[in-house]
């Protein structure tokens, strides 16, 4: 499946640029990848030499510095790293990240060696990528993606730091870092963040929600999740506790546990730590072919682990009515077609996931400025609110009927925006304006019919006019 990968994304490219007035040589230079940097290197482990296989591909260089994750898995390859390059390039320019699009990956099975092993493995992957500048704060800046987090970050920003000593900006070279090496409040969360935004934005809209065939709220909503991890499970914890969403099966590598009174995210993966797997998940009812859960009724589906989930085999069998992508690539090509002859409607990837990447920009421009976000300012906005209370205080206690402000408001009112809560303000701006990008074209043209053909055509044409004013 994953050799195509590339090609499925480029014929979704290819149907959104067939609606466009775009000249020809400009709509190949956007889809092709630039470069694709492999290199194999060994590291002595256990008594051997072991040679590992490592890539970092540049999609587009419109805008720089170009900016992508790392994944570590054993189906990492040059096909699946270029067309996640590819959707970076999309994704950052439909939510407006000053960023191009790359990508990078070692095929290596993090489960398999221990913690100081695979800092060792990391350590050297870093090194071969920076001194070929793979890995710059001006030119190309990684962050975590599947089977990596701010541990494999922190050994990569200290490499760069290590090689580039006089390099103030250095803690700009990755993001998805810790707190104490230079991260931001927000980050860990920040996909499955911007899934929930993307979802509560596509609600506000009774026209979308028609399209669905979905009426009401999210509240009571029943949500399949395949992939619990970072994603999945921050999606999912937020729908469930902040939206009042039904959590109806969950699906992992071991099988599925699905249960129509809701499950609690939190105790699932509780359970997935202690035990390995979803089986005999107390409450719920295991299927062993997971899969199969993909194709339960629902309202709402979330595939949030790998690519191609969805496939020509499959989507005819899909229920759910509304798709959102928070994974990369969940849904083939042939599955898309498939699933709009049904009238499913799906929120694609480069838009849904994109809260990583916008929330990683935040973290990039934090590093630049050297100060955390709200520390000028916090104080000063807590010193104003307080103004205002006490003036209302003492208005009041001139009334003959005297009124009180309840404690819990003056709580909420004077407190300042501390760096989470700028993050997630930004995010949820991030994502409503991008949706509202794609809505226009999704719901204004008649020659567009989904909202992905709408994503790509808004970005392409972002990009289409970078490189006009380049002199393209």
């Amino acid at each position: 499946m994953a050799a195509g990968f590339s090609a499925s994304v480029n014929a979704m490219y290819d149907r959104a640029v067939a609606r466009m007035d775009l000249a020809p040589g400009l709509a190949k230079k956007i889809r092709v990848c630039n470069a694709t940097y492999t290199v194999r290197f060994g590291v002595r482990l256990r008594g051997a030499i072991h040679t590992f296989t490592g890539y970092r591909s540049v999609h587009s260089e419109h805008m720089e510095p170009v900016k992508g994750g790392i994944r570590y898995s054993l189906a990492v390859n040059q096909d699946e790293v270029e067309a996640l390059a590819a959707l970076m390039t999309y994704k950052c320019a439909l939510v407006e990240t000053p960023f191009g699009g790359s990508k990078g990956g070692l095929c290596i099975d993090p489960r398999e060696w221990d913690e100081h092993e695979l800092e060792q493995i990391t350590r050297r992957f870093a090194y071969e990528l920076i001194k070929r500048d793979m890995i710059n704060p001006a030119q190309n800046v990684p962050a975590p993606d599947m089977g990596t987090g701010e541990r494999e970050m922190a050994w990569i920003v200290d490499q760069y730091q290590r090689m580039n000593t006089t390099d103030i900006n250095g803690r700009a070279c990755v993001t998805g870092k810790p707190l104490n090496a230079g991260g931001i409040k927000g980050r860990v969360e920040a996909t499955g963040r911007g899934v929930q935004y993307a979802l509560r934005e596509f609600f506000r809209h009774k026209d979308d929600i028609a399209a669905a065939k979905l009426s009401g709220t999210l509240d009571g909503k029943r949500v399949v999740v395949q992939g619990l991890g970072n994603v999945g499970f921050h999606a999912a914890k937020f729908l469930h506790e902040e939206d009042g969403c039904r959590i109806t099966a969950i699906i992992e590598r071991d099988g599925a546990i699905h249960s129509e009174d809701g499950l609690d995210p939190e105790a699932v993966q509780a359970h997935i730590r202690e035990t390995g797997g979803v089986k005999d998940f107390p409450g719920a009812t295991y299927e062993a072919d997971g899969a199969k859960l993909l194709e339960a009724e629902c309202d709402i589906l979330v595939p949030a682990a790998l690519e191609g989930v969805i496939h020509e085999g499959n989507a005819g069998m899909i229920r759910a009515p509304l798709i959102i992508e928070a994974a990369n690539g969940p849904v083939t090509s042939d599955a898309d077609r498939i699933l709009r002859q049904k009238g499913t409607v799906i929120i694609p990837d480069m838009y849904a996931n994109a809260g990583g990447v916008t929330v990683s920009y935040f973290e990039w421009v934090k590093n630049l400025s050297h100060i955390r976000f709200g520390r000028m300012q916090r104080r000063a906005e807590e010193a104003r609110h307080q103004v205002l209370v006490d003036e209302l205080e003492r208005l009041s206690k001139n009334r003959e009927v005297a009124w009180t402000l309840s404690e819990n408001f003056k709580r909420d009112y004077l407190r300042g925006a501390g760096e989470l809560e700028l993050v997630r303000s930004g995010l949820d701006d991030t994502m409503r304006e991008a949706y509202q990008s794609m809505r226009e074209v999704w719901q204004g043209r008649d020659d567009v019919e989904d909202l992905r053909t709408a994503a790509f055509i808004v970005s392409i044409g972002r990009i289409a006019a970078s490189y006009h004013a380049k002199g393209l």
